[in-house]
């Protein structure tokens, strides 16, 4: 199967609007950039996707995107769910059959949660991966693309399940750490630092084992 990706991305002048009392609009550009730098590479590393391409109205982010070696994609229509319809119509265009749409703020995101998507999606035709709080939705992979349209937004998963079952396709959840915490809130921010602690600690913790 032909595996491609979409990120979207907003205008680095609209992001993270929640965290604007705690980080400046330059700061939260840098951190939305970074996020999606990584992102990427996962992707990347995964050796799984054809080519993977970036959705977006702001050309600082496809210019990045570019250098990162994805697709730089300008948005063909105005609001999420219409630019992701047009990007993903480019796509089913030329050849993909299958497509992963995933949100570009997944810090903790590993080639792990990745390969158990593609491994799913060899069983089941939507293979969705939920938000931390269980109501959004942080990746989608389905073939062919546009099996379902888009319903990202306040309570996406639950819709994205009514649309599976009302086209009688197969679906299930992918939960994973790595797709679950996009950061949004100050609260995801101390969420990260925790996880990061803890994985150092887990090093620090193989090292002193294996060098006794």
């Amino acid at each position: 199967m032909r595996y491609r990706a979409l990120i979207p991305v907003k205008s680095l002048d609209q992001v993270k609007s929640r965290l604007a009392d705690h980080l400046t609009r330059d700061e939260r550009a840098t951190l939305v950039l970074d996020m999606l730098h990584h992102v990427i590479q996962v992707l990347h590393e995964s050796k799984v996707f054809e080519h993977i391409t970036v959705v977006s109205a702001d050309p600082r982010v496809l210019e990045k995107a570019r250098i990162w070696g994805a697709w730089p994609q300008p948005e063909e229509q105005a609001g999420h769910n219409p630019a992701l319809h047009a990007a993903a119509l480019r796509e089913l265009a030329t050849g993909a059959e299958a497509l992963l749409t995933i949100s570009a703020d997944l810090p903790l995101l590993q080639v792990s949660d990745i390969d158990g998507m593609i491994e799913q999606a060899q069983q089941y035709d939507v293979v969705l991966a939920p938000s931390r709080e269980g109501t959004g939705t942080n990746a989608l992979l389905v073939h062919p693309p546009l099996a379902i349209p888009y319903v990202f937004g306040v309570g996406s998963l639950q819709r994205y399940l009514v649309e599976s079952r009302q086209r009688q396709l197969s679906s299930i959840l992918h939960t994973a750490t790595g797709l679950a915490l996009d950061i949004d809130t100050v609260e995801d921010l101390d969420r990260l630092r925790q996880y990061e602690m803890e994985d150092k600690a887990r090093y620090m913790s193989y090292l002193v084992w294996h060098v006794q």
